[in-house]
């Protein structure tokens, strides 16, 4: 063979670096459809300022925008589901409007995902941001977003269905201790679910918003006729404020805040460890 034939040998492209994940892990997690995961860099430990949170150039201006239209989206759905169940009778049903929220929750979490983290939730920011997945210092933010967009959603659906906006109030048919404990218990399933796919390398990863929306159906289905499936202050608060009815609205701020903290510490407890040399799967969404 002639020395102008040799063969050189190919170039392969500049591995793609990864993005930052959370402080809980020794290796970093990425996004599964941006990034090369062979060629994520390794360290020992993370830093926790704010600013080292969730992928790249992504502001906060842009995050606490993709959160309040994807709460606003959420709390449409989840509130119109039982409007229109009380003004076209039972025309819904409970699997229908178990099913309005779950799949909303499902369907923003696929799209606004990458962006926010998708929570929509006070409860679950709080949680995140108390077991170090989330900075603490982008909580009220997220908060004033998730709580403007669930007033927003509830006026709209107020204009468009008055005045069947009673429907969508969720007030509890039980004791005030059945509809607490019931509010609790379902966002604690919730949030080890939300735990689990957000911050275990080994759990579904990219198919999180099937388990996190089913999750959310599941819950409706067993505690909708009771306290109204909540699992969510600002699902109870923004139809509340538009229908002027507040009855026993503090057990749909105090049960399922304690129930995310306890749902996703106890999650944090039962995680196993990371195993020398395995590679991480990748974090879609909630911990931006």
């Amino acid at each position: 063979m002639e020395s102008g034939d040799a063969q050189t040998p190919p170039v392969s492209a500049p591995a793609t670096p990864g993005t930052p994940g959370g402080p809980l892990f020794t290796s970093l997690r990425v996004d599964s459809l941006s990034y090369d995961r062979k060629s994520m860099p390794h360290r020992k430990c993370l830093p926790l300022d704010a600013t080292s949170w969730g992928p790249p150039n992504i502001s906060l201006t842009r995050k606490v925008g993709a959160e309040f239209v994807g709460t606003f989206i959420l709390i449409f759905a989840a509130t119109a589901g039982p409007i229109v169940n009380q003004k076209y009778t039972n025309s819904e049903t409970l699997i229908g409007n178990a099913a309005c929220a779950g799949l909303a929750v499902m369907i923003i979490i696929l799209s606004t995902g990458h962006i926010s983290g998708a929570h929509l939730n006070p409860s679950l920011t709080i949680a995140f941001a108390a077991f170090r997945h989330f900075p603490w210092a982008h909580v009220p933010a997220y908060i004033v977003a998730q709580v403007s967009a669930s007033i927003c959603a509830s006026f709209a659906l107020k204009g468009v269905f008055h005045p069947f906006m009673s429907g969508g109030v969720t007030v509890p048919s039980v004791s005030t201790g059945q509809a607490f404990a019931l509010e609790f218990i379902i966002t604690f399933n919730l949030l080890f679910v939300v735990t689990a796919v957000a911050t275990d390398t080994r759990a579904v990863g990219e198919l999180a918003g099937i388990a996190v929306g089913a999750t959310v159906l599941l819950n409706i289905l067993v505690a909708g006729p009771s306290s109204g499936g909540s699992m969510n202050p600002v699902r109870t608060l923004g139809p509340a404020v538009a229908a002027g009815t507040y009855t026993k609205i503090w057990i749909y701020v105090l049960a399922p805040t304690l129930g995310a903290l306890v749902g996703a510490g106890v999650y944090t407890l039962v995680k196993l460890d990371m195993v020398e040399g395995e590679v991480p799967r990748s974090a879609r969404s909630f911990r931006r």
